[in-house]
């Protein structure tokens, strides 16, 4: 059972950011350091990835490890309450990340995920998006 009243949790949920999140911030960061300039949340391309990099034709998008349902993760589990609400949404965004990937493809572009856990690591997560970068 929820704590609190429907038009809290609609409140509460509509607090919480979807752009420039402190894992993005650090992932646009990084790159800026590397000396390459991006588009933030570019609206024409599938999925409105995080970064994208139009002279090298890649896009970064740096997903939430709770709302992406990042698979094996010590952050994610499903919660307790409403199972199936939660189930479904994060299972549509799981699938949308999927189309959005493979439209990017079809377009020509690359993609890369870096997910919120891997940013505890920077010489990890680091060297994930240099690789990508310069591949």
């Amino acid at each position: 059972m929820d704590t609190v009243s429907p038009e809290k949790r609609s409140w509460i949920m509509s607090r919480i950011k979807g752009k420039n999140t402190s894992p993005e911030l650090l992932v646009r960061k990084f790159v800026h350091a590397l000396g390459l300039r991006f588009r933030l949340h570019a609206p024409r391309l599938p999925g409105k990835p995080d970064l994208s990099l139009p002279r090298f034709k890649k896009a970064i998008f740096v997903n939430g490890c709770y709302w992406h349902g990042h698979a094996g993760c010590a952050d994610f589990r499903f919660p307790k309450t409403n199972k199936p609400y939660w189930r479904a949404k994060i299972e549509r965004n799981r699938e949308r990340d999927i189309e959005n990937a493979a439209a990017l493809r079809r377009a020509g572009w690359k993609s890369l995920v870096v997910w919120e856990c891997e940013l505890s690591d920077p010489m990890k997560a680091g060297g994930k998006i240099v690789r990508f970068l310069s591949a």
